[in-house]
């Protein structure tokens, strides 16, 4: 089922999402429709807040992405209960976008190496490291487990730039290719 993207503005994507403790069939239904959500919006990553659901869930496949960046091949998966352990290396510059910041795209330092730990759909643990741009995605979507959206790692000034896109989101002037729940009116 294709879920609707909260954009930008709405409350649940400031909130820190709380951790999965047990597996279900809700659970797999859940990660079937966000993966299923990601690819009819053309995106490579989804986080849970973004559906509307503060748990601790992310999914990933930037295969596509693959010929650009190899190291985003074959990598579809589900993480959930995520923790990201920097490791050595300078933050690096990229431009970002996020499906709840539709029209928006800044660059944002960040690092370009880390270790994930993580648990599967089994809440079997995994444990690995990641470099280059699946690092990027991986930061990116774990961001939104803790309330934070990519402008949150940009300047001042670049925020302001952005302002105006910002407000178009927030009231709603902002239309998009996807299904999309836009922030409550106040």
């Amino acid at each position: 089922m294709k879920l609707p993207i909260y954009l930008y503005g709405h409350p649940v994507l400031r909130k820190v999402s709380e951790p999965i403790t047990a597996v279900d069939d809700q659970l797999k239904s859940l990660l079937e429709n966000m993966f299923e959500t990601m690819y009819n919006s053309d995106g490579i990553g989804l986080a849970a807040p973004q559906i509307g659901i503060n748990k601790r869930i992310v999914v990933i496949d930037g295969s596509v992405l693959a010929e650009d960046f190899p190291e985003c091949a074959d990598s579809k998966m589900a993480i959930l209960n995520p923790e990201i352990e920097i490791l050595d290396g300078e933050e690096v510059s990229r431009g970002e976008g996020c499906l709840s910041l539709p029209g928006i795209a800044e660059d944002v330092k960040r690092v370009e190496h880390l270790r994930l730990r993580w648990q599967d759909e089994n809440l079997e643990h995994h444990e690995r490291e990641f470099s280059g741009f699946m690092a990027r995605i991986i930061q990116h979507e774990c961001d939104h487990l803790d309330g934070k959206v990519f402008i949150d790692h940009i300047s001042a000034a670049r925020k302001l730039f952005i302002k105006r896109k910002l407000s178009n989101i927030v009231e709603g002037k902002t239309r998009v290719e996807y299904p999309a729940k836009y922030a409550p009116r106040r």
